[in-house]
């Protein structure tokens, strides 16, 4: 019997991330033009807090970054050597016996471990960041790692300039908080040296520009945790950084600090990581950091792969979740093709913008229906469901919740609860999208392409004039009173439909 499973169709790819914090392993497969991921292992290892002043990691460090190693290697064993990639970062860079550690681990790994440059280190962040999120913007991307800073200014996957700064949340936190101690004048002690590392490289940055910024560490993904406990948006501000040193403050040891969102393993370089934050917001003039979904692992793995710069990341992982959940494509096309002819119509009238909002309508458009391999009764909160908990590169946590919003509504009772909860676009401007995908699925609700009608679409204000054929009117009487139902749900949110009948 032929056996036609993954594995052997798609070997596995595997990256080693050798951390000043944390030992991080991830381990893919590659499905059409999909990655999935099979497994994550981190460990905190904090390599940083083992290396002395003179810059010689302690035995006791090095000891327990190498029975984590171990732990590692025995998930390696089943992985082509080809299909694998192992690097060290900064506390390594910096550590005078580093030859003797990464000998150690090359030979429980079995595998050759390349000790990156501070710039290597920064452009592998950057294509991370560049393989996962779809915004071709030119950006500049943070990234706080236990002993070192990157700030890289790119577009597309190409960096324009990139920087490796000797700073980092553990070495921070044994610099400017020594036992752990928080008060005022250590906190300012840290931004202040933080800020004099940066301004070195200022200027250079600021004249070359970006438009959008973007981290991804652990410092900022921790930040965004708080947010989302909150219920707010994962969106990073300055007044939002001082607010949280001010609630750190409130605590007179790292051991004891306890932010509802926050995770315990997180508190005790949350001050140091918080301190190089607020400096890098200062310094650079950041008025919102969006968190990436991609960083160091993921450029070393997208580099790794067949085609990876080929293929657009957003589509890649539409199409992987269309076939996952065997999306019925020429409807969800005809869909996008109802939305683009109505959106063209009301662009002008309703200042409609052609940008990323329309991009992520035509996505809802492509994934709406995920939820009907599930069940039908409640397929739109199962396709919510998946979307809040699958993996989605090119789609940042605006993008997702501007996306499970239109899903969640795209028929039926309107909540708007959901729309306002989202931080992509104002809530008014996506309801005006939702209604458009809305009106698009009850034309296309035959499923068939050459039963849609010709039709005018005029916006005066709030309220719609949807002008169709009387006879194709007649001849789709369920069409004709769903549109009317919909003139319903749109007018508790201060819209209004109004269909006139054309011989």
């Amino acid at each position: 019997m032929a056996r036609n499973t993954m594995e052997t169709s798609s070997p596995l790819y595997a990256v080693i991330d050798l951390g000043s914090n944390s030992f991080h392993m991830l381990i893919t497969r590659q499905l059409a033009d999909s990655v999935q991921v099979v497994d994550r292992i981190k460990r905190k290892v904090r390599l940083a807090a083992g290396l002395s002043a003179d810059h010689i990691l302690s035995e006791q460090a090095m000891a327990k970054g190498l029975e984590c190693l171990s732990f590692f290697a025995e998930r390696l064993q089943d992985i082509p050597k080809e299909n694998i990639r192992i690097v060290a970062t900064a506390t390594l860079r910096l550590a005078k016996n580093r030859a003797d550690f990464i000998s150690k681990a090359e030979q429980l790994l079995a595998h050759k471990v390349n000790l990156l440059s501070g710039i290597a280190e920064a452009k592998y962040i950057y294509l991370g960041v560049a393989h996962t999120n779809c915004s071709l913007d030119k950006r500049l991307v943070l990234d706080i790692g236990g002993a070192s800073t990157e700030v890289i200014v790119g577009h597309d996957f190409t960096v324009k300039k990139a920087h490796s700064l000797n700073m980092g949340c553990v070495t921070f936190m044994q610099q400017h908080f020594r036992d752990g101690e928080l008060n005022a004048d250590n906190f300012s002690a840290a931004i202040k040296a933080a800020e004099q590392a940066i301004s070195v490289i200022k200027e250079d940055f600021s004249a070359i520009g970006w438009h959008c910024v973007l981290g991804g560490s652990g410092t900022m993904q921790a930040i965004a945790e708080v947010l989302n406990h909150q219920k707010k948006p994962p969106i990073i501000c300055l007044a939002l950084l001082y607010q949280l040193q001010a609630q750190i403050l409130t605590f007179s040891h790292v051991d004891s600090i306890n932010i509802p969102g926050l995770a315990s393993e997180r508190s005790p370089v949350i001050a140091s990581g918080l301190a190089i934050l607020i400096a890098l917001f200062q310094q650079f003039g950041i008025e919102k950091l969006s968190l990436s979904s991609g960083a160091l692992r993921e450029g070393l793995l997208y580099e790794m792969l067949p085609n990876s710069r080929k293929v657009n990341i957003r589509q890649r992982t539409i199409r992987a979740i269309a076939e996952r959940f065997h999306v019925d494509q020429s409807h969800a096309d005809s869909i996008k093709q109802q939305v683009l002819l109505i959106f063209n119509q009301l662009q002008a009238h309703w200042q409609l913008p052609n940008d990323n909002t329309l991009a992520i309508l035509l996505a809802s458009c492509d994934l709406h229906e995920i939820g009907l391999l599930l069940e039908y009764k409640y397929h739109q909160q199962h396709s919510a469901y998946i979307l809040g908990h699958a993996d989605l590169p090119g789609f940042n946590l605006s993008d997702r919740q501007l996306l499970i919003a239109f899903v969640s509504h795209y028929k039926g009772d309107l909540k708007p609860t959901s729309l306002t909860k989202q931080s992509a676009v104002a809530a008014d401007l996506a309801l005006k999208f939702l209604i458009i995908m809305r009106l698009a699925v009850i034309l296309c609700r035959r499923r068939k392409d050459d039963k849609l009608p010709r039709y005018q679409l005029v916006a005066k204000g709030d309220t719609l004039q949807l002008s169709l054929s009387a006879l194709w009117l007649k001849q789709h009487a369920l069409i004709h009173d769903e549109l009317k139902q919909e003139h319903r749900h749109i007018a508790r949110l201060g819209f209004a439909l109004n269909i006139t009948c054309e011989q």
